[in-house]
């Protein structure tokens, strides 16, 4: 090392240094997010996204249009901000890598709550609710069991509405039912968000925690 000092700025007596070291790491990117969505490929997570905050996701008709996951922020008018992450639509057999499943199911980790957007469209959409908390158990014990509200979306097609009780009775919980194309019924999902984080914030109070702030 050269012996540099305020008074010697172009030292030309120096010392051996030490042998380098040479490292090869792997870094794990995980979105940090106070709730993240979770469903299937198409199930309308990027519009949901969109019609809630200002992300601007990519939205396709055809499956997979999310690669990466996108955080939004929902503003409230009493100044409240929340974090809401689009994950990567998931496949049966995402805990073993299925479609990049470990690679979109590390994000949910870091999420404090999850919202299930089910696609009310399709025939038993109640299975997709049992499918993605089987994947999600399946990646990490517990992962399932994080406060939720399941999300039905896409009630403005003539069939999804006739499913909604079904949906529920199978569940033994209600749905938010609600279209991100249109904005049927946003409302309730932004009132249920702000009292799911609120919940959050309280238990993180009460262990003495700090809440994430954005």
């Amino acid at each position: 090392r050269f012996f540099l000092a305020n008074d010697n700025r172009a030292p030309v007596t120096c010392t051996p240094g030490q042998p380098g070291q040479e490292r090869v790491l792997f870094l794990e990117l995980k979105t940090v997010a106070h709730a993240g969505m979770v469903g299937f490929p198409n199930a309308g997570k990027s519009s949901l996204l969109r019609a809630i905050s200002n992300a601007k996701p990519t939205v396709a008709s055809y499956p997979f249009t999310t690669l990466n996951p996108h955080v939004g922020i929902v503003h409230y008018e009493d100044h409240q901000q929340i974090a809401v992450a689009d994950i990567p639509g998931l496949v049966r057999g995402a805990h073993r890598n299925r479609g990049l499943g470990c690679a979109f199911l590390r994000h949910v980790e870091r999420c404090r709550f999850l919202l299930f957007v089910v696609d009310l469209s399709v025939p038993e959409p109640w299975t997709q609710v049992e499918d993605l908390k089987y994947e999600l158990e399946k990646y990490e014990e517990g992962l399932s069991a994080r406060p939720h509200a399941i999300v039905a979306n896409k009630i403005d097609l003539p069939e999804a509405r006739a499913r909604l009780p079904q949906l529920q009775a199978r569940l033994g919980q209600k749905a938010i039912a609600l279209s991100a194309a249109t904005g049927e019924n946003l409302e309730e999902l932004l009132l249920r968000l702000k009292d799911l984080h609120e919940e959050h914030v309280a238990n993180e109070l009460a262990r003495g925690r700090q809440q994430l702030r954005w």
